[in-house]
């Protein structure tokens, strides 16, 4: 035997061996059959499972070993895979064994082949599932039996998924709620009922879902189309196999009777430890045929008297409360006796021994005999000091202001509604109300803090209450805005010496923290004459008082009716101006821009009109502050700036260099995103950014220099012109200039209109002059509005201004009338 074969030999036995020890060791069943389904071969797993060894299977067929049912079917799926060669993977086997055991298996056979593809017999793996299928039964069992319990108990048993929709219902409690299972699942807490109850119950629902643990309570329950009742209910979290929740399982039922039944009992008890309590505080008995008081230990001792020092007469009780409250007890207790009143209660002071007096309540009840004729009184005394004062501290807060310890509006409202009534009740009667505002009181709290605000409003009220007699009223109405009520006037000019008088005291430094302040007040005065409304008199004073500010604040103003009316006029106005800017009611006009030294129009300048559909074209001077003032200018602007582009974008077919310069409040650069909406416009029409020019007025770049000049920078990157509006007309500084990349300045028409006129010493030429000068040191362009007069253009065009606008040449014009100027160019001379 050569030695490959022996190597072989060897080869073969290692893996039968390795194959016998697999085998033997797996812990499935693994047997072999032949073609006539003879055993061959089994493992050890296999014959212990049948309690055998396994050479009692070696040459035997099911047929000796199980029930002839099971052997048949397994012969004839081996047979079937004999036949086909086709394997059978994870089936579910059912064997029995001739004792009658049922053995439930998870198999897989095949057909086993010699080296040249015969089949040869077949081959079986099984894992034994008899444990897995009894459990499943017992699963369904206890299921079915659960079902049945659910559906036949008298309670209402539900089930939640956790977005709290429902995913069952008993029988009862479908009844309850009168739908059908279908109806409801699917259903949330609001589909069912009133929604003060769904939330109720979903706040439950939520809490056992978070907490994971058991809830239990009696709630509320509105069945739909019934009555409300009582139901205790017990809610528990449903956990799936690893304790996560899933959902929520509910049961209740009816307890109405029984919460009921217990609400009257606790009512009882509460009622009976009020009593007690009473009883507690200072009991007293008072035997009306004989006139003798019984005094309780405790009535004493809250007044500070021991047993011995009070004796048995109705007088010491009596003469012990405050004269103002003393008829009006006498007055309860009489009622009472009278039987006009079912029980006796009053409050009132009492004199306590050291010499305080402190709030008392008494609550008693008369005895009555056969006729009713009251023949004791007897009942219980409080001492309720602490909870009047807790209730005149809650008056104080509503009627008065925390801050300044000043009347609030209500208080100040209550009052000026009395000295109205009494001025209607008494025609010699004169009043005034003033209402005061702060000047620049921001300016306080954005530079000195809150604190030091507060304080500075504490003392202005000291002044004020200093500055009236003691029986005006001097409230704070919120904020920085106080308001007084002169009252019983003698004169009607004194409201007006008041308010002067205010102001002069006001002047005077204020010294808060070490620093000294310095302020002023705009005042309005109403005369009580003006309006029978306290509410009237307040919005007039308050009309009046911005009439001062608009005149530079620090002073005061009279009311008037037209002032009244301006305001409605102003409300109207920007109702109006609200609904224009969404019916698009603007129109965009167009004044020419002139160089000096050809006299050729190089630009316009894109101006705002508004067409009123009933007052007609509206002056901007009548709705431009307006717009500012509310911030509709923001959206104006744009609007305008669109415009303007898209009009200058068509004209460049025809004139390719001209510009248009469009203005920009100073509300843009308070908020963000104006260069991206410059950009979108230039993007949207195609204008060429060069070809933009954004007038701004000098106020914007004194409000915050860093970031308007990041602002303005960045404008810049974009390639428009910036144009410095107005200039000399403000506070700023020429220096200021070269801090940004300002393109351009405007010469304010203030100064042109002073050039050439007679009398003119020379100053606004000179002014004129160094603002040209000082562009050119700067490389700026100038342009001067205003221009009306031939003589006005020389003395420019003498002081070397580049480009003039004005009405010499052309008042602004709609676009058509522009082209027009545009097609003849006058020469203007």
């Amino acid at each position: 035997m050569g030695h490959e074969t022996i190597r072989r030999r060897a080869a073969q036995t290692q893996d039968e061996e390795l194959f016998r020890i697999l085998l033997e060791t797996l812990p499935d069943a693994v047997y072999f059959k032949d073609l006539d389904c003879r055993f061959t071969r089994v493992n050890k797993a296999h014959a212990q499972r049948w309690g055998l060894r396994p050479e009692d299977f070696i040459g035997k067929t099911d047929f000796d070993l199980f029930s002839r049912e099971s052997a048949q079917a397994a012969y004839q799926m081996e047979q079937e895979i004999v036949r086909t060669g086709e394997p059978v993977v994870s089936f579910e086997e059912h064997m029995v064994t001739r004792e009658g055991a049922d053995i439930w298996w998870s198999s897989t056979k095949l057909a086993i082949r010699d080296p040249r593809g015969r089949i040869i017999g077949t081959f079986g793996v099984s894992r034994d599932i008899t444990g897995h299928r009894r459990a499943e039964e017992r699963v369904v069992q206890s299921e079915a039996l659960y079902h049945s319990l659910v559906e036949t108990l008298p309670q209402c048993i539900f089930r939640k998924d956790l977005d709290l929709k429902l995913t069952f219902g008993n029988q009862r409690f479908c009844q309850q709620i009168g739908k059908s299972l279908t109806e409801l699942v699917g259903k949330g807490d609001f589909d069912l009922f009133p929604a003060d109850l769904a939330k109720k119950y979903q706040d439950d629902d939520r809490r056992v879902i978070k907490s994971g643990k058991v809830f239990e309570g009696i709630e509320e329950h509105k069945p739909p189309g019934k009555g409300t009742i009582y139901v205790q209910v017990v809610k528990t979290p449903i956990l799936d196999p690893r304790g996560y929740v899933i959902g929520i399982e509910g049961i209740f039922w009816d307890v109405t009777e029984l919460t009921q039944a217990r609400k009257a009992l606790e009512d009882s008890e509460q009622r009976y430890a009020l009593a007690v309590a009473g009883a507690n505080d200072g009991l007293w008995d008072w035997d009306l045929k004989g006139n003798t008081i019984y005094f309780g230990a405790r009535w004493k001792a809250m007044l500070g008297f021991a047993e011995s020092e009070i004796g048995a007469s109705p007088d010491e009780w009596m003469k012990r409360i405050h004269p103002e409250d003393r008829e009006g007890l006498k007055a309860s207790i009489a009622a009472h006796l009278a039987g006009r009143s079912a029980h006796l209660e009053a409050e009132y002071r009492m004199l306590h021994k050291e010499k305080a007096y402190r709030w008392m309540l008494s609550r008693g009840l008369a005895v009555r005999d056969a006729q009713g004729k009251a023949t004791r009184l007897a009942g219980s005394q409080t001492d309720i000091t602490d909870r009047k004062r807790a209730e005149e501290e809650l008056s104080r807060q509503a009627f008065y202001d925390t801050l300044t310890d000043l009347p609030n509006r209500a208080l100040f409202i209550d009052r000026l509604t009395q000295a109205v009534k009494r001025a209607k009740r008494r025609k010699d009667t004169r009043f005034a109300v003033l209402f005061l505002d702060l000047d620049r009181f921001k300016d306080v709290n954005d530079s000195l803090g809150h604190a030091i605000g507060d304080e500075l409003l504490k003392a202005i009220g000291k002044r004020l209450e200093a500055s009236v007699r003691p029986g005006d009223t001097v409230a704070r109405l919120g904020g920085d805005e106080f308001t007084i009520l002169l009252d019983d006037l003698k004169e009607p000019d004194h409201a007006v010496e008041v308010a002067e008088r205010i102001q002069a005291e006001l002047k005077q430094p204020f010294v808060l923290s070490g620093q000294e302040i310095f302020t002023s007040v705009s005042i309005g005065i109403a005369p009580g004459t003006v309006s029978d409304e306290p509410e009237d008199l307040l919005r007039d004073s308050d009309t009046a008082m911005y009439r001062a500010k608009e005149r530079g604040k620090a002073c005061y103003e009279v009311f008037d009716t037209t002032m009244h009316s301006r305001a409605v006029a102003r409300l109207k106005l920007e109702t109006d101006l609200r609904k224009a800017i969404e019916r698009q009611e603007f129109r965009v006009f167009y004044q020419p821009i002139v160089s000096v030294r050809s006299r050729e129009i190089v630009g316009f300048e894109a101006l705002a009109r508004w067409q009123h559909p009933s007052d007609g074209l509206v002056p901007p001077a009548n709705f431009i502050p307006l717009a500012e003032e509310t911030g509709l200018i923001i959206a104006m602007d744009l609007w305008v700036m669109r415009q303007a582009c898209v009009q200058t974008k068509s004209w460049q077919g025809r004139w390719p260099e001209l510009s248009i310069n469009v203005n920009l409040s100073s509300k843009h650069f308070s908020q963000p995103g104006l260069v991206k909406s410059v950009e979108d416009v230039l993007d949207d029409t195609g204008l060429e950014p060069g070809r933009l020019r954004l007038e701004i007025t000098e106020s914007v770049i004194l409000e915050d220099v860093p970031r308007i000049a990041d602002v303005l920078g960045r404008l810049k990157e974009l390639g428009v012109r910036l144009y410095l509006d107005d200039f000399g007309t403000g506070y700023s500084s020429l220096s200021y200039l070269h801090r940004f990349p300002i393109d351009a300045v405007k010469i304010d028409r203030s100064f042109v209109g002073q050039l050439g006129k007679k009398g003119e010493k020379g100053e606004k030429a000179e002014l004129v002059s160094t603002i040209t000068a000082l562009a050119a040191n700067l490389n700026m362009g100038v342009v001067a509005e205003g221009v009306e007069t031939e003589e006005q253009l020389e003395r420019l065009r003498a002081l070397r201004c580049e480009r003039v606008q004005g009405y010499f040449f052309s008042k602004p014009v709609d676009a058509a009338a522009a082209e027009i100027l545009l097609t003849r160019q006058p020469n203007w001379s």
